[in-house]
């Protein structure tokens, strides 16, 4: 395919960690983004680049929204033909983020419905999404079919995965009802330059229960920049469906995890837990 005759794509938040690097990509690509950057998260280091990026490439267009706002992720989205959906806090995970991220991801599916040219959404999900429940170490392997349980998120206080459980299954649900095209991209921690600094909520949130994950073998990270490429490759690749995991490193001894700690700095959760 020409450069010319690549599509308008919309990447929401692309503001986030995971969103940006998925920006990048797509542009490299030769793609034109429409980045929805989420309103009232100030001028963060990332903000500050998409807008410095902004004023050097003609292909992107950058469109401030509200997650909560249905009609302003709509106008973000004119004219996409995808919708990568990456939503996370900045301001870490309790009760009530949880609510906010359920409700965002059904405001951004219904805005997919209701925008003709949409042919598919790529929604960035966490392994945490899978991986908990009440006995993780069960005879039952832990695999794209599997859910994390939500009163065992509830119980523990892992607001991280019940956000990224109950935001997935609720796009699920509403993609099917509206009938739309998606792939979920269930990331394990995600690593790579300056993530202690530009996304430092959800690296320390996704670390709730380390040492359980790690005794469990489902402690996984995936690079950032591998992790963008498969969301790129899922909208690319049209026989795509369902839900896949994505990592490429499990940590499976106390040496990896002294690794993963100190490539952390000043994340020390793993080491001093294990």
């Amino acid at each position: 395919m020409d450069i010319e005759e690549l599509p308008s794509v919309c990447v929401l938040d692309a503001s986030t960690y995971v969103g940006y690097w998925i920006l990048k990509g797509l542009l490299s690509r030769g793609y034109t983004v429409h980045a929805a950057i989420q309103k009232n998260n100030g001028e963060t280091e990332i903000v500050k680049k998409i807008r410095e990026m902004e004023r050097e490439e003609e292909r992107l267009a950058v469109f401030e929204v509200d997650a909560l706002d249905y009609h302003s992720i709509l106008i973000a989205l004119k004219g996409c033909s995808a919708m990568f959906c990456c939503l996370d806090s900045t301001d870490g995970y309790d009760d009530n983020m949880v609510d906010w991220e359920i409700r965002g991801a059904i405001n951004v599916v219904e805005a997919c419905a209701q925008t003709d040219t949409i042919e598919k959404i790529i929604f960035s999900s966490s392994l945490t999404a899978a991986i908990w429940r009440e006995n993780i170490c069960s005879d039952k392997d832990v695999d794209e079919s599997s859910w994390s349980d939500q009163e065992f998120c509830r119980k523990l206080k892992l607001w991280y995965a019940l956000a990224k459980t109950l935001s997935e299954q609720a796009a699920w649900a509403l993609a099917m009802d509206r009938m739309l095209s998606m792939v979920s991209i269930n990331a394990g921690l995600v690593l790579g330059p300056g993530v202690s600094q530009q996304n430092p909520s959800s690296t320390m949130s996704y670390l709730k229960g380390a040492a359980q994950m790690y005794e469990n073998g489902v402690l996984a990270s995936v690079d950032v920049n591998f992790l963008a490429d498969v969301h790129i490759r899922a909208f690319q690749d049209r026989s795509t469906c369902g839900r896949y995991f994505c990592f490429n490193q499990t940590v499976n001894t106390e040496d990896e995890a002294v690794k993963l700690a100190q490539s952390l700095n000043p994340f020390s959760i793993i080491t001093a837990r294990v």
